[in-house]
């Protein structure tokens, strides 16, 4: 299984993430936030019980 973070969990790489369904599924209309190195904690999803996952490295 993909490697899911909690919101307000410091993340392990800097990179892209986007917001998961409870057990890692898809969501509508996902949120998608850009974490840097040194950056503050994941932010907070739409709704509780969804998760984070990093889809790549952080874009230019």
């Amino acid at each position: 299984m993909a490697n899911l973070q909690k919101p307000g969990e410091q993340p392990n790489k800097p990179g892209e993430y986007k917001e998961q369904g409870p057990r890692g599924g898809e969501v509508h209309k996902p949120r998608k936030v850009t974490m840097e190195e040194g950056d503050k904690p994941l932010p907070p999803t739409q709704e509780g019980g969804r998760t984070w996952k990093r889809i790549g490295p952080p874009k230019p």
